[in-house]
């Protein structure tokens, strides 16, 4: 069932992508020569008004095929017959039909559920943001000088801009209608650690070791299974949060017990204490029910949040704080969606379908704003071409533009079986 609406979904997108190149390159008469669904071989085709129609093979990614497109024809009805402002509209349109369907979708969700306010519904009396003011009820509009229209956008800056010890934490909040600035020091969390996750919740089998932590010095490596702490035996991750409940570790020397290939050592080490800085406030993760022109007014600010997140991770990703490994290609998204359809599924057909919406969403928007990079091959490389014709008054080598268009496909496309690759990994 995930396979099937990955497929549904992604066909509605691209169809939709495409339908935007159409129907302005049949606006600005040029010669669509073929619109498609799907790559690779045709299955189904039929010619309508000088176009073929066709469904192809795999149904993953689409075309809109021009007359003269990437080549230096400029015979009527060819795309460089038309001028260059209609050429840019036309494929503009592609990325442009990207956020419309997303912003219907995102009607029909808000419509329905309403939108996510960043309002602080508690605040620790101790805490140093309680000190500087900061009181339950409070909206956050600014948070370190990121605009904040919804709990997500404070939820993915804070993600990827982690509190720091030292560093001044600055919000501006709506309290009753009127904006207060709130400024503070992160407290500190202090724990003390062994240094080593779990494979899971339940077990005591060592999954990985902490950098810098002590028992990175015990002789315990990955694979290797905790039994008894302090001589008290430990079945399960179950007894372990039990020990620690009644015997919090402090810094004090500690016994433990562990299993490796078989065989039982023990190892005595004194855990560390580390501090992590903490806000000191909760805020909203709920749904505030809207109606009327609220509708279309969180429905728009919905698609700012999902653009912007997508520029926000693009971001990391050149600047390092994300690495390739971390993209997701087609395998990837079709596993997101069927872990998406398991987990509603026991919540009823409504669930599954606004959860599908929302991933309609951000697959539409993410797939506007990488069309609009200045990427050869992309909508918005060929756009950089476009627009330096407009400012020239005349094109560039349209060959030399053709060549590079396909370099640009071809690196594009070994980008893509690399991620194709890591998405297959990550599933095993």
């Amino acid at each position: 069932m995930s396979i099937i609406l990955a497929l549904l979904i992604f066909s509605a997108i691209v169809l939709f992508h495409e339908l935007g190149h159409f129907l302005l390159a049949k606006k600005s008469g040029i010669t669509v020569v073929e619109f498609s669904l799907g790559m690779g071989p045709r299955l189904l085709s039929t010619v309508r008004g000088g176009t073929r129609y066709s469904l192809k093979a795999f149904p993953l990614g689409g075309s809109c095929a021009m007359l003269g497109e990437d080549t230096d024809e400029v015979a009527e009805g060819s795309f460089n017959a038309a001028s260059v402002w209609k050429r840019i509209c036309v494929v503009a349109a592609g990325p442009v039909f990207n956020f419309i369907l997303a912003f219907v979708f995102a009607v029909v969700i808000v419509g329905f559920t309403g939108y996510d306010p960043a309002k602080v519904v508690q605040v620790n009396e101790d805490s140093a943001a309680y000190e500087a003011g900061l009181r339950e009820g409070d909206r956050i509009v600014r948070y370190d000088g990121y605009a904040v229209d919804l709990a997500r956008d404070l939820y993915v800056y804070m993600y990827l801009n982690p509190l720091e010890e030292g560093k001044t934490v600055r919000m501006d909040v709506d309290r009753d209608g009127e904006r207060v600035h709130i400024a503070f020091l992160p407290d500190l969390n202090t724990r003390y650690l062994l240094g080593f996750n779990r494979s899971d919740v339940n077990s005591m089998r060592v999954e990985s070791l902490i950098p810098g932590l002590p028992l990175e010095d015990t002789g315990i490596v990955p694979g290797d299974t905790i039994t008894a702490v302090n001589g008290v035996e430990i079945k399960d991750g179950a007894d372990y949060e039990a020990y620690l409940s009644e015997h919090p570790l402090d810094g004090s020397e500690i016994r433990i017990t562990y299993v490796h290939d078989g065989l039982e050592y023990e190892a005595s080490l004194k855990p560390e204490a580390y501090s992590t800085p903490v806000g000191g406030f909760a805020y909203n993760t709920g749904y505030t029910r809207t109606k009327g022109f609220g509708v279309v007014k969180y429905a728009l600010l919905e698609m700012k949040y999902m653009i912007r997140s997508t520029l926000l991770s693009l971001r990391e990703l050149v600047t390092g704080g994300l690495g390739i490994r971390d993209l997701s290609g087609p395998v990837g998204v079709v596993d997101a969606i069927g872990q998406t359809y398991e987990q509603s599924k026991s919540e009823g057909a409504f669930t599954i379908l606004i959860n599908m919406l929302s991933m309609a969403i951000l697959l539409s928007t993410n797939l506007g704003v990488m069309n609009l990079l200045p990427v050869p091959a992309l909508d918005g490389g060929r756009l950089v071409f476009l627009f330096v014709e407009a400012v020239r008054r005349k094109p560039l080598n349209r060959n030399l533009e053709g060549s590079i268009h396909f370099t640009g496909l071809v690196l594009l496309m070994i980008l893509m079986a690399f991620v194709m690759y890591q998405d297959i990994l990550k599933l095993f």
